[in-house]
């Protein structure tokens, strides 16, 4: 493990933009710093499937001039951030880590793409992902490695933006999740990975997987800096239907250092049984550390049965595979050679669903909602593992890969609740573990001062994969 701290590609986003704020770093030296990043890493930890080092310099010479004019946008002005290969960037490739879409260029950006242009942010480029957002390599594409074992997976899907974070090839990331795709690479990445509540960030001009379980959010370095992403693509979009007009309260760094009085439940029976073999017991033992942490602190942690959790992969599978199908029905039924072995599998198992096991499948899911629901009239947060294992050795997956391991994070893509994974620990290989926390809807700001808390005191993020 390596200690860079010298180095500009190990800032979080909150010091680099103080930093620009004041001048004594300007936004072309910053993002010239994380190119020849790229340029040192990509080819090893292939994070990226396109640099765009001409538009990163441009918009960051564009930053300079407006900050040397006195126009300072905000904490993301001239930070170099990268997206997740779904993400619709005007006039630049967007693939999906699909041969499907290998030479698609769109004409508009999506809006979180020009959300974040309009903060002032420098894009380095598009990110790695598994096919599709679902499984598997992409027929000519590269599979990202693991920065703190590269024999080892980033996970899935947004392994690319986990990656680009975790070895100091982009400030933030923007990542998408269905079933747990950002917090589960967060978690094997040493990263913070946040999912917001559905509905709190828009989805216009990103290509789908699954209408009802998608969602977008941040991949960062520190908690401080998902809070200052959230906040830059966050808010009511006309053209996404799913968008939500509640407004999202600015995230204050935490004046108290301590959690007193504050309750935060663990669904035991789900998220730590040891006596599953897909379960790991160095994942189950960092995070009861991480409970003891949260309890000496001042948390009361109490123990919680969700009887509907025991039926939630099921049905998260069910509706996820159900309508990946639906959008891709066309496409597998005239063109299946641009589909990858394992991504095709998985998707035409979608097809075979009838309408009642769909139908049965979001029955759960209200179930599911309503059980959080009422544990939430009681309880501040939910705390678990972020994952059930370390990450996994990179071995050509199975056609059955998606349903072997219980998901941890998949129900709260069910719920529509907002979930974060913060860095827990290592384990005796060196390998992360992340901690998830959970809040009730719209939430995000007491879920991210909990986080930061947490950060703060563990300070596991200081670790970084030895490159």
């Amino acid at each position: 493990m390596d200690d860079n701290s010298n180095f500009l590609y190990t800032r979080s986003i909150a010091e680099a933009s103080k930093l620009i704020k004041r001048r004594d770093i300007s936004p072309v030296e910053l993002t010239q710093a994380f190119l020849d990043r790229i340029r040192d890493q990509n080819c090893s930890l292939n994070a990226y499937i396109t640099v765009t080092q001409e538009i990163a310099i441009r918009q960051a010479r564009k930053a300079e001039k407006e900050i040397q004019a006195g126009f300072y946008k905000g904490h993301l002005h001239g930070i170099p951030i990268a997206l997740k290969d779904l993400f619709d960037t005007g006039g630049i490739k967007t693939t999906s880590g699909s041969m499907l879409f290998k030479n698609r260029i769109p004409v508009k950006d999506s809006t979180v793409t020009a959300r974040l242009n309009e903060s002032g942010a420098v894009l380095l480029g598009k990110l790695a992902m598994s096919e599709n957002a679902i499984a598997g390599i992409g027929r000519g594409f590269k599979d990202p490695k693991n920065p703190w074992d590269i024999s080892r997976t980033a996970g899935g899907s947004s392994n690319g933006s986990a990656v680009a974070v975790a070895s100091g090839m982009a400030m933030g990331a923007m990542g998408s999740c269905t079933r747990g795709s950002i917090r589960a690479p967060a978690s094997y990445c040493n990263v913070v990975g946040l999912k917001p509540t559905y509905g709190r960030v828009s989805r216009h001009g990103v290509l789908p997987l699954s209408w009802t379980l998608d969602h977008v959010g941040p991949m960062t370095y520190r908690v401080e800096d998902a809070a200052i992403m959230l906040d830059a693509i966050s808010g009511y979009d006309k053209n996404d239907p799913t968008s939500s007009k509640q407004s999202l309260k600015k995230f204050e760094i935490p004046s108290k250092r301590r959690l007193d009085g504050i309750k935060i439940a663990v669904a035991k029976h789900y998220f730590f049984d040891k006596t599953r073999p897909e379960v790991d017991p160095q994942v189950i033992k960092i995070a009861e550390e991480a409970l003891e942490k949260l309890d000496q602190l001042g948390a009361i942690i109490e123990e919680i049965n969700i009887p509907a959790l025991e039926y939630a992969d099921a049905a998260a599978l069910v509706i996820l595979l159900s309508e990946g199908y639906a959008v891709h029905q066309r496409d597998i039924l005239t063109n299946p050679e641009l589909y990858g072995e394992l991504n095709l599998l998985e998707l035409r198992v979608g097809g075979l669903f009838s309408n009642t096991e769909y139908i049965s499948a979001q029955r759960i899911r209200t179930i599911l909602i309503q059980q959080y629901a009422e544990a939430f009239k009681s309880y501040d947060f939910f705390a678990s593992p972020t994952f059930a294992t370390v990450a996994p050795t990179n071995l050509v997956p199975t056609p059955s890969a998606i349903t072997q391991m219980p998901s941890f994070t998949g129900p709260y893509n069910l719920t529509g609740l907002p979930a974060i994974s913060v860095p827990a620990g290592f384990t005796d290989e060196g390998l992360p573990v992340g901690l998830q926390l959970a809040a009730n809807a719209f939430k995000e700001h007491e879920l991210l001062q909990l986080a930061y808390i947490y950060e703060r005191e563990t300070c596991f993020y200081k670790t970084r994969p030895n490159l």
